[in-house]
């Protein structure tokens, strides 16, 4: 029996599949039935009655948003239906019994729904003569988000959006009747990561940013697509702009990556184009202090340090990136520190790497990655080393439509539940490093209790998922690999930055090559010196290994791109010390970081996403490209333009001097034929832990450093409405370990690690496991690598002081 319906709209004859609504079969002909509350993310509810259509045999206009296609019938739209319309109608006249007539300042006007509505279905006149309501204006609904009750609807958008896709509902309808209204509860503040998405589907001016409002129209500014810089998510966005400054961000429609939804950091997040510490002027350093210098100026001092520094002997010039960089940029540092500076010194990473991990990320690039559609359609879903909603958030949107669409088990692998605390099936709790061993239980062969229980379910699954985060120990990423093949499922390696999978597709890692090629494999470094020429001999140094040495005196020239070691880097003491001791710090960033107000000697200013063109690779591999928006100060410069002019000045040519011949270089290269086979790695029990035996009995905790969305990053300046909604920070305890030092919720704690302190209130989870608290890495004055030791090692002793401020105990 076949589940496809025929029936007619407007005499147009249609097949849809059984259970289609109305309005979405009128859409696939080309007929767009008027509606407010419709949305088609968003399940449907009927409020707005907008969308009345005539159905052949039934007593009265029905709701095409609520109502399925049935088959043989006729059903006819305004278009050619007198009730339809008339119905429609009289519905816009009550809507506008109430609404303001403050069309010219509102901040909706010439994008306004209920604007073009009234106008093309609305009467021209009202028989309404009475005062409209009216309500004291605005109401805060969040430090970013403001209401204007008497414009509101009633659609319900904001209310269903908060419920069924981010999950906070501290938005809802509150009274009855005529006294209805969008209100938020008095003891719990509307604060969402997604907050903004309720702004964009407001069919009216009822919910305006504070950020936005009475700022511009959407008819007198440019609109430009790009992507999201803030996460390797991929979101697809679009720049307005105004007489070269940007208005605001918006969610671009990509069903296949954010769908129509965007976080506040991405919506919101760009003030630091324009931020007070933003560096627009080459600097070098003149005593204590950084004064303005020429492009030629800064060029020649780095001419004369980097070539003084090789003159030295090898190992003398590394080069460190972070991971904002675009992919265009990733390839081209890459082949600038291999062939210019003759090195294989580098490192985009901001953590220190598990052993093995090199191998794992060359094996990672040129195989299928799981993707968003994978992890929408999958039963079970593993997740490991990954707090979603901090670190990536449109994927923690999947995961929840996932969980909530198709109940959907999530299984948690790690040493805590973070914030998929309320989505997790099963938590596979290991400690902190060991997730490969917690991944290796899931086989199900020696597997028992949980680890039994959640291998069954990958073994009955169909298409499973397993999605890998930074955080996750040596061997993670082979086990998951291993893991999704045994039981036909898809893996994903999913970082946190928005360059990171750019950065490792184009080489940026010491012994990896572009295109998941080893510098220590024949064939592969036979291919790329077909295009690059002579590569460095051996496999160089990574970010633990050039700071070490650089802190000895064994590094002269350190370039930095993009990244600040001082609060990026895992032991701030040993970022400090490899700093000071370098001769020559070259610092290539958007701001005044504590490295380059520190330490750099030379300041090179470029670019930010919104000023420039490029492409971005997200956790999936998918590559977007995005466009320029805006002008950038007059002496900033792309970071792939720079590194052409520094090959340059030292005698070498990077091959390419625009865009398009750096893109059309990268295509040339490509990547290996065939991936890399992931390594192997002997297997660890699960119950064993990290530590010497004398360890074991200290009465130290190991800390998880893990970063929040909303912190003390670089690209979070000049955004005060954003910041304001920031989650605190806190130290999690497990009850256990809180008991024995004597700790209660909200007591404020103080931290002593290796080289430094931290005093933070406490929050108690069951969740964590004993032994193991968790801190944010980039949220308090001081970074949490103040309290690592110079290699990383972060265990501390806790002492309770005096509390300040309550904080309520989670589950």
């Amino acid at each position: 029996m076949s589940d496809d319906v025929t029936f007619t709209i407007d005499g147009q004859e249609i097949t849809a599949p059984k259970g289609t609504l109305i309005i979405r079969a009128a859409e696939q002909l080309g007929i767009i039935v008027p509606r407010f509350c419709d949305h088609p993310l968003l399940d449907p509810v009927g409020a707005c009655r907008q969308c009345m259509v005539e159905i052949e045999g039934m007593p009265k206009p029905m709701m095409a948003c609520t109502t399925t296609v049935m088959p043989d019938k006729a059903v006819k739209t305004h278009l050619t239906s007198e009730l339809a319309r008339k119905g429609q109608e009289g519905t816009l006249e009550f809507l506008l019994v109430n609404h303001p007539l403050d069309c010219p300042m509102c901040d909706k006007g010439g994008e306004c729904p209920l604007q073009d509505q009234a106008l093309a279905h609305g009467s021209n006149a009202s028989r309404f003569i009475d005062q409209k309501r009216r309500y004291d204006k605005p109401v805060a609904v969040s430090s970013q988000i403001l209401l204007d009750r008497e414009r509101c609807v009633l659609c319900a958008r904001c209310t269903r959006f908060s419920d069924q896709i981010s999950g906070d509902p501290f938005i809802e309808l509150f009274e009855r009747g005529a006294l209805e209204q969008v209100a938020i509860y008095e003891d719990e503040p509307y604060e969402s990561y997604f907050s903004g998405n309720v702004i964009q589907i407001c069919p009216v001016g009822a919910l305006t940013s504070t950020s936005y409002r009475f700022k511009s129209r959407p008819f007198d500014v440019v609109t430009t697509p790009s992507v999201c810089d803030h996460c390797s998510a991929g979101c697809t966005l679009t720049v307005q702009s105004r007489r070269g400054e940007i208005q605001r961000q918006l969610a671009r429609t990509n069903m296949a990556v954010n769908e129509a939804w965007n976080c506040d950091k991405g919506r919101f997040g760009f003030g630091h184009v324009t931020a007070a510490n933003r560096i627009t002027e080459p600097k070098v350093r003149d005593g204590d202090d950084l004064v303005t210098a020429t492009w030629t100026e800064v060029l020649r001092r780095m001419r004369a340090a980097i070539g003084a520094a090789t003159e030295a002997g090898p190992g003398r010039v590394a080069v460190l990136t972070g991971s904002r960089l675009a992919d265009e940029d990733a390839y081209a540092t890459s082949k600038y520190a291999r062939t210019v500076l003759a090195t294989d010194d580098i490192d985009h990473r901001t953590r220190f790497a598990p052993a093995g991990e090199r191998e794992e990320l060359a094996a990672v690039v040129g195989r299928d990655s799981a993707t968003y559609a994978d992890v929408e359609r999958a039963e079970v879903i593993v997740v490991v080393g990954l707090d979603p909603e901090e670190e990536v958030p449109i994927l923690h949107l999947r995961l929840r439509k996932a969980w909530r669409n198709r109940k959907a088990r999530i299984v948690v692998v790690g040493p805590h539940l973070g914030t998929l605390a309320d989505l997790a099936w099963r938590h596979v709790a290991t400690e902190p490093g060991a997730e490969a061993a917690g991944l290796e239980a899931l086989d199900g062969r020696d597997a028992d209790g949980v680890a039994a229980e959640v291998a069954e379910a990958l073994r009955e699954a169909t298409a499973p998922v397993v999605l890998v985060g930074e955080r996750a120990g040596a061997g993670a990423l082979t086990t998951a690999a291993s893991l999704a093949e045994t039981t036909a499922g898809s893996f994903a390696y999913v970082p946190r930055r928005a360059g990171t999978r750019g950065a490792i597709d184009a080489g940026l890692a010491a012994g990896l090559l572009p295109g998941g090629r080893r510098l220590d494999d024949a064939d592969d470094r036979a291919a790329l010196e077909e295009h690059w020429g002579e590569l460095p001999a051996e496999p160089g140094r990574d970010l633990h290994a050039i700071l070490t040495d650089a802190a000895a005196g064994k590094i002269d020239v350190l370039h930095l791109i993009g990244v600040d070691p001082v609060r990026d880097a895992p032991s701030t003491d040993l970022a400090r010390a490899a700093l000071a001791k370098v001769t020559t710090v070259i610092v290539q960033d958007l701001a005044r970081t504590d490295t380059v107000q520190g330490f750099a000697d030379i300041v090179l200013p470029v670019a930010a996403r919104q000023e420039r063109a490029g492409t971005a690779t997200n956790w999936e591999g998918r590559r977007q490209r995005f466009s320029r928006a805006i002008d950038g100060p007059d002496l900033v410069q792309e970071d792939w333009e720079i590194l052409v002019q520094v090959a340059a000045i030292l005698g070498k040519d990077l091959g390419f001097s625009d865009l398009e011949a750096l893109r059309a270089e990268v295509e040339r290269v490509g990547r290996r034929d065939a991936a890399h086979p992931f390594p192997s790695f002997p297997s660890v029990p699960s119950d064993e832990t990290d530590g010497d035996a004398d360890d074991q009995d200290d009465d130290r905790l190991t800390v998880v450093a893990r970063p929040l969305l909303l912190d003390h990053g670089t690209m979070l300046t000049n955004v005060p409405d954003l910041m304001a909604t920031a989650r605190p920070a806190t130290v999690v305890i497990n009850p256990t370990d809180a008991d024995r030092h004597d700790i209660g919720a909200g007591d404020q704690v103080e931290l002593t690690g290796a080289n430094g302190t931290l005093t933070l209130p406490a929050q108690l989870a069951t969740d964590v496991v004993p032994g193991t608290v968790l801190i944010p890495t980039n949220s308090t004055d001081e970074p949490s690598g103040v309290l690592a030791d110079r290699d990383g090692d972060l265990r501390v002793t806790l002492s309770k002081v005096a509390a300040d401020a309550p904080v309520e105990e989670v589950a």
